[in-house]
């Protein structure tokens, strides 16, 4: 069907296909925030667990934990890395995604406890805490996107809303019960 040039008619025809979302940006997109967050998550907790990247390793950190009011600052470390190396990773290849999200959150949290009273901006802020904690949140929302893991698992492949929800009051009900043992 023709309609004559400059009519409403012809205006409108190929108007939903012109301006159609890009699928494929929408995927790249999440792909570029689960690489640059996941990376990051994985290695701020490789720097806890193993030292790696000029981080002070499990004897340093578990001090740190320990004055900051954790009790058993060591295993409370080792808490804390495995959830940002492990959180950070599953973010990466896009694997368990809103659970790899909860996790950072989780661990984000108690970041943010520990800092806050310090302001917004840096050096003793929260704006880089509060960051990595919205990305993880939003991915665990949103889902990893068609490049990952989770669309080869058939309960994950179609991202349901409701098992981000899920997994980020899992991971704030965790990470509370953690603060609720912190002097």
């Amino acid at each position: 069907m023709t309609f004559p040039l400059g009519t409403l008619e012809s205006s409108r025809v190929g108007a939903s296909t012109r301006h159609a979302p890009s699928l494929h940006g929408y995927d790249t997109g999440l792909l570029l925030l689960r690489l640059a967050l996941g990376l990051t998550m994985a290695a701020h907790g490789a720097q806890k667990l193993f030292g790696w990247f000029g981080g002070p390793g499990l004897d340093a950190t578990g001090q740190f934990f320990t004055m900051s009011g954790y009790p058993s600052g060591r295993v409370m470390a080792v808490v804390a890395g495995l959830s940002e190396t492990l959180g950070g990773l599953g973010l990466v290849v896009g694997l368990l995604t809103p659970l790899a999200g909860a996790a950072v959150v989780g661990t984000m949290i108690n970041a943010l406890a520990v800092k806050w009273g310090g302001g917004f901006f840096a050096p003793k802020g929260v704006e880089y805490e509060l960051l990595l904690t919205a990305g993880a949140a939003a991915l665990a929302l949103t889902g990893p996107g068609r490049y990952a893991i989770d669309r080869a698992l058939p309960g994950l492949r179609a991202h349901r809303l409701a098992y981000g929800v899920a997994a980020l009051l899992l991971g704030a009900v965790i990470a509370g019960g953690v603060l609720l043992v912190r002097k």
